[in-house]
């Protein structure tokens, strides 16, 4: 069975990282795209924050909400 996968965050891959980890504790799989090392490991080069998190369609709701308060925390000034 097919799943359709719908990006949800572009960053660094620090920041697609972590949220990835939260999206893990809250029982959803993600998937990271690296583009930045997907270029550096063909001998291209790539923009700085080319990470993406992706997740299942049938997660997406929650996954939104997750992603909004991440947001927040780093936007958030110290």
């Amino acid at each position: 069975m097919s799943r359709t996968y719908i990006r949800i965050f572009t960053g660094s891959s620090i920041f697609s990282n972590r949220l990835k980890s939260l999206l893990h504790d809250n029982d959803i799989n993600a998937i990271i795209k690296d583009h930045q090392e997907s270029a550096r490991l063909a001998g291209f080069g790539a923009p700085l924050n080319s990470s993406e998190v992706l997740v299942a369609e049938s997660d997406l709701k929650n996954a939104l909400e997750i992603t909004k308060n991440f947001q927040k925390q780093i936007d958030s000034p110290i």
